[in-house]
């Protein structure tokens, strides 16, 4: 499980901002919708649950589950490349039947069905977006 240090800006009935250092980690953080860039681009700040009861200056232990990031990361990198694969087979496939030139076709219709993953993506995203399981926590805090 990830884990991310970090100090509590501001707190609300079940949540706490917190402010940490950007990591390379972020980039691919199926979480990272919920963070917010501040000072410059050299901190985040991230909305997580607030679990240990932080309250606004304590330091404080994030951590993100393991299983719905990976989940994120599938569906966000490889989900499109599959889906636009597949496009292309069936674009292959099926140019004949309209007297197309296969290759032409087959690109066609893979960006095609690539858009369409695009726009499913998106719509994943933010209906995980607001799911507990995807977004991080405050796991405990520190002295």
């Amino acid at each position: 499980m990830p884990t991310e240090q970090g100090i509590v800006t501001k707190v609300e009935s079940t949540t706490a901002w917190v402010t940490t250092k950007k990591t390379d980690a972020c980039k691919s953080c199926g979480a990272k919708s919920a963070c917010h860039v501040v000072g410059g681009g050299k901190e985040m700040e991230v909305e997580a649950i607030n679990n240990a009861g932080a309250k606004v200056g304590q330091k404080v232990v994030l951590s993100f589950e393991t299983s719905p990031l990976l989940r994120a990361t599938f569906l966000l990198y490889v989900f499109p490349i599959l889906v636009l694969l597949g496009g292309a087979l069936i674009g292959d496939k099926m140019a004949p039947r309209f007297g197309f030139d296969a290759s032409i076709f087959s690109a066609i219709i893979g960006f095609f069905f690539f858009g369409i993953s695009i726009l499913f993506v998106r719509s994943m995203g933010n209906k995980m977006a607001k799911k507990d399981a995807y977004r991080p926590k405050v796991m405990k805090i520190l002295p």
